[in-house]
């Protein structure tokens, strides 16, 4: 959610949904934008432009706020190194020392890039991979899109297409439809959120996952690692859907196409059934060891039904059947029939005017002010709140909106804001009630998860190993995706594995 009053940020945004990469907000884009071939051409050797350079440099500290902020240590120099070398494959003159390359702070599955060489990938999107040449190959396909000025071919066709603007606008849509409640949900899940990475079409996302695969190959990678990764994230994609009893979930990287089975066959296609290559499998488990994994405690924790947040020292519970989404700044609350998110905002010691606030900036610019009739005092588990609700009319039916605000100091006060279908809204109130400070033992115990690599002795099986996984929850689908096995999987004494741990 958000980092401890210590960190370097204390606002409050909503970027819960931005569990996407740039190319994932595309998946609606036109497949004929792009009249070019999506295959791979050779490019003029040239640099990266000045306009380019200034344009990237004046969204990048934003955009790694956003997502988490920038990593360092000796992973984020591994990946660092990676990601240049493949961008020397590109042909841009000065590519080593023109492009950054950034590992984020961020639990969510993305990797994208912005104009002037600038090259992202999470932290959980690394530990997901199994070898160097998959790493290779999601940067070279960011790389691509650079090299072949997606981002200027774009523009001409969208009637606004910059770095900054209304990501959460765009994820919202993905996830919430376009009921009532995706519609007004769009507004609610897009607050604060300043950030549009670039979209683009569907021939442009082929035409970098070929590009990546010419990297590969021309850096004596094994380039049908571009498809064993795609395959691992729809792996993943599967299992996250399953855990939450959803396939309504935020586009990844790996669904840009129309589903992700179809971009593995074209990339293993393009790849060629009998090419080969280095890997590097042992040398990037040595890299990544040591990563975290999940939720950073700075940002709160969610585990099942429980978010803890050991810097705010709080704690609450969603509702049954609901799941919880971490992001940077906030965390989303998704059901059946229900959104809502918890956040916060500046206070000066008057909740009723931060409640009031709180449903102003609701309001789609243009319209109506979005004004409670009236806001009821209350306590919860001895902390001063302030809540309201009203019923609002959109262009897909009726819903209720419902804003509860705790004081946590007389500078510092926290939100919910909560959107169903008229007369459900009370689902939310067994949240609510659960909000709660937490003792500083309780903070204490939160704990983060890490990626170790364990090397398989003998007796080792998929499921003794799934065991030590550090969940309760599908222990063995989660060891099975994150090593890219199945559970007919053989392991080998001296082979290496992931696991993770606390």
């Amino acid at each position: 959610m958000i980092r401890s009053p210590k960190s370097r940020r204390k606002a409050i945004a909503i970027t819960a949904l931005c569990t996407t990469v740039l190319a994932g907000a595309c998946a609606g884009g036109d497949p004929t934008a792009e009249a070019r071939s999506s295959s791979p051409k050779p490019a003029a050797v040239q640099a990266i432009s000045a306009a380019d350079k200034a344009e990237g440099a004046k969204a990048h500290p934003q955009l790694v706020a956003e997502f988490g902020g920038a990593m360092t240590g000796p992973q984020a120099s591994y990946v660092e190194s990676v990601g240049k070398a493949i961008a020397v494959q590109s042909g841009l003159g000065n590519a080593r020392s023109d492009f950054t390359v950034t590992l984020l702070n961020s639990p969510v599955n993305n990797a994208f890039a912005i104009p002037g060489g600038y090259i992202y990938v999470t932290r959980q999107l690394v530990a997901l991979m199994n070898n160097e040449a998959e790493m290779a190959g999601v940067l070279g396909h960011e790389v691509g899109h650079v090299a072949a000025r997606h981002a200027a071919r774009r523009q001409k066709t969208a009637t606004r297409n910059s770095v900054i603007g209304l990501l959460g606008t765009v994820l919202a849509g993905a996830v919430l439809g376009d009921s009532a409640l995706g519609q007004l949900g769009q507004k609610l899940f897009s607050q604060g959120s300043r950030l549009l990475t670039l979209s683009y079409s569907r021939s442009q996302e082929t035409q970098a996952d070929n590009l990546g695969i010419d990297y590969l190959r021309k850096a004596a990678y094994d380039p049908r690692a571009m498809g064993s990764v795609l395959q691992s994230l729809a792996n993943q994609n599967a299992l996250e859907a399953r855990l939450m009893g959803s396939t309504n979930r935020v586009p990844e990287w790996a669904s840009t196409h129309p589903d992700p089975a179809s971009r593995v066959r074209a990339a293993l296609a393009q790849a060629g059934a009998g090419a080969g290559g280095r890997i590097n499998r042992d040398v990037f488990l040595a890299g990544i060891k040591g990563l975290t994994y999940g939720d950073d405690p700075q940002q709160g924790v969610v585990d099942g039904a429980k978010f803890t947040h050991p810097g705010l020292k709080l704690a609450f519970q969603a509702p049954g059947g609901y799941y919880m989404i971490n992001g940077t700044r906030a965390v989303a609350i998704n059901g059946q029939t229900g959104k809502a998110q918890f956040t916060g905002a500046a206070y000066n010691g008057d909740l009723d005017a931060y409640v009031r606030a709180a449903f102003a900036g609701l309001t789609p610019q243009g319209q109506q002010a979005i004004v409670p009739d009236s806001i009821k005092r209350t306590t919860v588990n001895g902390i001063p709140a302030a809540y309201a609700g009203v019923r609002v009319q959109t262009n897909g039916g009726v819903v209720d909106l419902v804003v509860f605000a705790y004081e946590f100091a007389r500078d510092q006060a926290y939100h919910f804001v909560g959107i169903a279908q008229a007369g459900q809204a009370a689902v939310f109130d067994p949240m609510f009630a659960s909000m709660r400070r937490i003792s500083p033992s309780e903070a204490a115990a939160v704990r983060a998860r890490k990626l170790d690599v364990v090397t398989v002795r003998n007796g080792d099986t998929v499921q003794s190993l799934a065991a030590r996984m550090a969940y309760s929850d599908a222990p063995l689908d989660r060891f099975l995706v994150l090593n890219g096995l199945t559970a007919s999987s053989k392991l080998v004494a001296g082979q290496q594995v992931k696991i993770i741990t606390y």
